[in-house]
């Protein structure tokens, strides 16, 4: 007989939430997957550390503190306190929670740093940066606003332009300004401290450590595109990282360098390491041994929205430290609702206190979400009536009716006892039994989906038994009392081995069950053996209520249903207070239309030869054409924006803008409108 295997040594994180709100439900998807992971792997007889904490750091806590009248520290601290609610409610159990601002923290990062700077990979460099002569601070790339560099358009932030899609430096926007004071920046330089993520140890370790099998296949080939250049040397690669901040700014100092602090995505993945620390100091364990002992698992869930960090830079650092490196990552995608991105004005976001203030069991969401689990980095669509039919066919009518449709008769007619199990019931516990080791795999694969409808059909099988006997009538039959009893044991067996199934989704649900069967805490090896005739189970109260569709309209509602206020006109809120200047900077002139045409390739687009009165004509590309025929607007005047800067597309270049109006919610509001003037209005004249 061989021996049992030594229980394995789990760390496990989800990524830190950045402390300047509250959760919202994608947090609360990616702490359930995470935790019924965890659950999993314990009711394997594995021991696992769960931890988390706030991402503390950086410029826009700074700055939102500032403007709360509050320091950083206050700010996030009120913001850490609101966390409870959310955890408690959804079952999410965390062994510790902790913060990126604490000792441990300050004390590991620098050592990183230090232990980074001893294997000669941090370098430093002069850059050039815009700062705010009125707050007199660098400002972040999301505190920069002015016009696109490529298209022209107005208000995008220092990055990337949200209009055209294109990726620049803060220093390449036109017409700059502060998105804090207002201020226009100027340049200065400032020396700043990197870690040389493009030397060829790096890039070298990295391509090994994400190609080697352990990331899901459509991570490692996203990475595979980061380490690649074309002929001409364009493309990604591995850019040294850019890893400090100049003061103010609320984060940790760098060792030996005076005003100067962490770039916060360098301290951040370092608090999964803190929180563990803090964890281990407060019940006594070693947490230096614990994390060099070779046979120690290391495990993230994160959004695949932050891979970039948790697979290059986060397993660079902790390798060429030398720290363990991650065992895995794993990638998620986002929630959707009814296919469409959250919007809380349009009554598509799910508020997770709401949820839980309306009353709604949060094993509901817990088993919704996992039934759209998978291990592969796809989005999940949350449905209303996809969410009412599934808990309710699923969890209510399959497997709960199971225990309430026997556990009566036990109680009444046999002393709350089990029976004797005869050959046919015993060959359908044994078909559930034989069933566990696939389910088992699928849960350690986080294939969530295909482990509950594996355990639905389970269910399907133990009612159709159910259906086969009928208790209810042998309960009327005379002389039936021992068919009755073997029956009815058996749904109670069963729905126990179900039960032991679903614990990792529904961890309260399987409390209750424990306590109905007067078990102790149900583990995967429980299921090799059953209570046996003679074990006394407890009096039955029905264990889940169906969901009722009113509530997910309630859910659903949108604030200002359940608050009327003013709606913003036409849509969305007034744009930030501009000066008259600024308005003149814009040159709005009339111009009559002498053709328009569809554009070949484009559904949205039309194409408009404009005469504006400059003895020529120009082309401007607009997107009207699911509003307006080509033949309805030749020989119309309108209104264009005249000094915007051409702009190259694929079908030719456009030479201005042709002003129309819409609602702000284009899908619940439909409509395009070209401005038209009053008759009088002559080709070239100004609009003031």
């Amino acid at each position: 007989m061989s021996a049992t295997p030594a229980p394995r040594q789990l760390f496990v994180t989800t990524a830190l939430p950045y402390a300047n709100g509250n959760f919202h439900i994608g947090h609360i998807m990616e702490y359930i997957q995470a935790d019924i992971w965890v659950r999993f792997q314990r009711m394997q007889g594995h021991q696992v550390h769960f931890v988390g904490a706030d991402d503390a750091h950086g410029a826009p806590i700074m700055i939102a503190a500032e403007k709360a009248g509050k320091t950083p520290q206050q700010f996030v601290g009120e913001i850490s306190a609101g966390r409870k609610p959310y955890l408690d409610g959804f079952h999410v159990a965390f062994d510790n929670w902790s913060s990126t601002d604490s000792p441990e923290n300050h004390e590991l990062a620098q050592q990183i740093y230090r232990d980074l700077k001893a294997a000669g990979l941090i370098t430093t460099r002069t850059i050039e940066q815009f700062f705010d002569p009125e707050k007199s601070m660098f400002l972040p790339d999301r505190f920069i606003k002015g016009e696109c560099p490529k298209c022209g358009a107005k208000d995008q932030y220092g990055d990337s332009c949200e209009v055209c899609g294109a990726v620049y430096a803060p220093t390449e926007l036109k017409n700059p300004y502060s998105a804090l004071s207002g201020a226009t920046p100027v340049r200065k330089t400032s020396e700043h401290f990197f870690f040389q993520l493009s030397d060829p140890r790096c890039v070298a370790f990295l391509q090994q450590w994400t190609q080697d099998g352990k990331l899901q296949p459509e991570v490692a080939n996203k990475i595979r595109e980061w380490f690649t250049k074309d002929e001409d040397g364009q493309g990604q690669g591995l850019s040294d990282w850019d890893i400090s901040r100049d003061a103010p700014y609320f984060g940790i100092e760098i060792p030996d360098a005076p005003g100067k602090f962490f770039y916060v995505w360098l301290d951040a993945p370092v608090g999964y390491l803190a929180s563990l620390k803090n964890y281990f100091g407060r019940i006594g364990k070693d947490y230096e041994a614990f994390m060099a002992d070779p046979q120690v698992e290391q495990y993230h869930f994160i959004g695949k929205d932050i891979t970039y960090f948790h697979t290059l830079f986060w397993p660079a650092m902790l390798h060429f430290s030398g720290r363990k490196t991650p065992t895995n990552v794993f990638v998620h995608g986002f929630i959707t609702v009814s296919g469409e991105k959250m919007s809380k004005s349009r009554g598509t976001g799910i508020d997770p206190l709401k949820y839980l203030a309306l009353g709604m069991n949060p094993e509901w969401l817990r088993y919704y979400i996992a039934a759209k689990l998978n291990s592969r980095v796809e989005d999940v669509d949350f449905n209303p009536e996809d969410f009412v039919a599934r808990v309710n066919s699923d969890l209510v009518g399959k497997y709960i009716n199971i225990a309430s449709r026997a556990a009566g008769f036990i109680a009444k007619r046999f002393g709350g006892q089990l029976g004797e199990i005869s050959a046919d019931g015993d060959a359908l516990l044994e078909h559930l039994r034989q069933a566990f080791p696939a389910i088992a795999e699928l849960y350690a694969e986080r294939e969530y989906g295909k482990a509950l409808r594996e355990t639905m059909l389970l269910a399907d099988r133990v009612n159709e038994y159910v259906d086969q006997n009928k208790p209810w009538e042998l309960a009327k039959q005379a002389g039936m009392d021992t068919r009755l009893h073997d029956v009815c044991s058996t749904c109670i067996e069963a729905f126990r081995l179900l039960s032991i199934l679903l614990k990792p989704v529904l961890p309260a649900l399987a409390a209750q069950v424990e306590a109905f069967l007067k078990v102790g805490p149900l583990a995967f090896a429980d299921g090799e053996q059953a209570l046996g005739k003679g074990h006394a189970i407890g009096a039955y109260q029905h264990l889940m209520q169906r969901v009722d569709a009113k509530l997910l309209d309630a859910l659903f509602e949108p604030p200002a249903a359940a608050e009327p206020e003013q709606a913003p006109p036409g849509g969305e809120e007034l744009a930030e207070t501009i000066s008259i200047d600024d308005f003149a900077k814009v040159d709005l002139r009339i111009a009559q239309i002498v053709n328009c045409e569809p554009v070949e390739g484009s559904t949205k687009l039309l194409r408009l030869t404009l005469d504006m009165g400059e003895g020529r004509t120009r082309n401007v590309f607009s997107g009207i054409a699911s509003a307006y025929q080509p033949a309805d607007l030749v020989g119309k005047l309108t209104v264009m924006v005249a000094n915007l800067a051409p702009r190259k597309m694929k079908f030719g270049v456009s030479e201005g803008m042709v002003l129309a109006a819409s609602h702000g919610d284009e899908k619940a509001n439909p409509g395009l409108y070209v401005l038209e003037p009053w008759p009088g209005a002559q080709p070239g004249m100004r609009v003031r």
